[in-house]
């Protein structure tokens, strides 16, 4: 209609031709005289009257245009109300909707064009948190709420403010939310679980905010997801989107559904008083469903019924296990071959000594991640300062070591003989701490290698008839081959006599 306007009014009042008048608008002469030829029917000139627009001068000018005869009922309507909700559906295409549609009402069918247009125009016409087009089952978008309800300990009167988690589907916009103390890891991680389970089913994508829970390092193009968030992810298998930074329009569903929870919930339950988390959560999801099942104002159906006709269908099965929540940190291996967790003390490979590995801490268990690789698992101690230690995680050294106790010790000298037992005996005993006594007792048994356990009885039986039970008095005795002679039959041989021996008279 611009164009004819400006081809009337350079006619008229500039007085051009209409080779000038085409040139000046970018229209073919042959346009400008029918253009003209058609006010000229109608009656009109320049200027045209006041209160003459648009939809006025398009009826005068063209009496019989299709889109007169549409308004007069010759083409059937369409649905679009309905082809906005099919457009959610993957795969499906305006080009699909309108074969259906010219399949149905043959010649009386709008042609693709202005069936195009029309669906433009009903699409304007919407709210614009409508006006985004989500595939069925793809994206869940997920954030809390800016105000906090304030609920009251009912033994200390003490008022602590709940935090809002606000989980909504891109396609239906079927809301959940619910309550939590914080929005710290455990919370979150919780909240996406019931989130999922309330759904039932797993989207896509999960989109949320940058929160410190959800990201580690907020960046526009590589964002880092918290490690406890991505597993959460895989073992639902969908993946994690966060939203740009400063970038509100990538998480538009959610701010408008944060603010539909805010004005149809929030709003409801500021008189109200909450003695308990679980009672404020209970007033929640009675208000919740209220709000999923109000009827839209624009399209047909309302929020659970849109879930159940597009979303549900398109979401992929829950797993048969919930998630168990974990927590993941960074551990550096001790010289002992052990991390601390929580003032406990694991084992690991003692290969991964110096190193830095991962932990993934859960409800009742401790597992050690080197490369991506599970190297450790241990059941969760709460004992502080104690140690859990896996034999096979030490070096061979130390695996021996480890096997020595008193008993075993005695359990070798038995095997040898009963006086090697006694020294044995003595040796642990002698000693503040049996574990000093270890190395002493491995080296008197290792004797019976070099000498013979025959040779080491008897050496043993010499030594503690003569009071000195130890490895270095039995040694000195295999040594000298003192062992070999009875200590009885060599008490009553005679002295030998020797010019340097001075006898008994010498002392009269």
């Amino acid at each position: 209609m611009r164009k004819i306007r400006d081809v009337l009014r350079l006619t008229f009042e500039a007085g051009l031709g209409q080779h000038q008048v085409g040139a000046s608008v970018r229209l073919s002469q042959g346009s400008v005289s029918k253009y003209l030829a058609l006010a000229k029917a109608a009656g009109l000139g320049w200027p045209l009257p006041p209160d003459l627009d648009d939809v006025a001068l398009d009826r005068l000018l063209f009496p019989t245009s299709g889109r007169t005869e549409a308004r007069e009922g010759r083409f059937a309507p369409a649905d679009f109300a309905g082809i906005h909700t099919q457009l959610k559906r993957k795969g499906v295409t305006l080009q699909l909707l309108w074969e259906e549609y010219r399949g149905v009402h043959g010649n009386q069918s709008y042609s693709y064009s202005q069936f195009c247009s029309l669906y433009r125009l009903f699409r304007g016409s919407l709210q614009r948190s409508m006006r985004q087009t989500h595939i069925a089952g793809e994206k869940l978008f997920v954030d809390y709420c800016g105000p906090r309800v304030e609920v009251i300990d009912s033994i200390t009167g003490e008022v602590r403010a709940a935090q809002i988690f606000v989980a909504v589907l891109g396609a239906s916009n079927y809301t959940y939310a619910e309550a939590t103390w914080t929005q710290s890891l455990p919370d979150w991680i919780a909240s996406n679980v019931r989130a999922l389970q309330f759904y039932d089913g797993v989207p896509v994508l999960i989109i949320p905010d940058n929160l410190k829970a959800a990201v580690t390092k907020a960046c526009r193009y590589e964002p880092d997801v918290h490690p406890t968030y991505s597993e959460f992810a895989a073992h639902y298998g969908t993946a994690i989107l966060p939203a740009r930074p400063y970038k509100p329009k990538d998480k538009a569903k959610v701010e408008v559904a944060v603010q539909v929870v805010e004005r149809w919930i929030l709003a409801r339950l500021r008189h109200q008083n909450f003695f308990s988390l679980h009672a404020l959560n209970g007033s929640i999801r009675i208000l919740l469903e209220e709000l999923n099942n109000r009827p839209f104002k624009k399209l047909p159906g309302s929020r659970h019924s849109q879930f159940d006709a597009v979303d549900k269908p398109a979401l992929r099965p829950l797993p048969v296990v919930p998630y168990e929540y974990a927590e993941w940190r960074k551990a550096r291996v001790n010289i002992d071959y052990h991390i601390e967790i929580d003032g406990h003390y694991y084992s690991v490979p003692h290969r991964f000594v110096k190193q830095e590995i991962d932990a993934r801490i859960s409800a009742g268990t401790i597992e050690c991640f080197a490369h991506h690789q599970r190297i450790a698992s241990h059941p969760r101690d709460p004992r502080r300062g104690a140690h859990s230690t896996q034999r096979e995680h030490m070096p061979k050294a130390h695996q021996k070591h480890s096997e020595w106790t008193p008993g075993r010790f005695l359990n070798w000298a038995v095997d040898i003989g009963p006086r090697t037992r006694d020294v044995v005996k003595h040796l642990l005993e002698d000693r503040p701490h049996p574990e000093h006594g270890y190395r002493s007792c491995l080296g008197l048994l290792n004797l019976a290698k070099r000498y013979g356990e025959k040779r080491l009885e008897a050496a043993c039986e010499r030594a503690l008839l003569a009071g000195s039970p130890t490895r270095k008095s039995v040694l000195s005795i295999l040594d000298n081959g003192l062992d070999k002679a009875s200590p009885t039959t060599e008490a009553n041989e005679p002295l030998q006599t020797h010019d340097n021996v001075r006898g008994a008279k010498y002392y009269h």
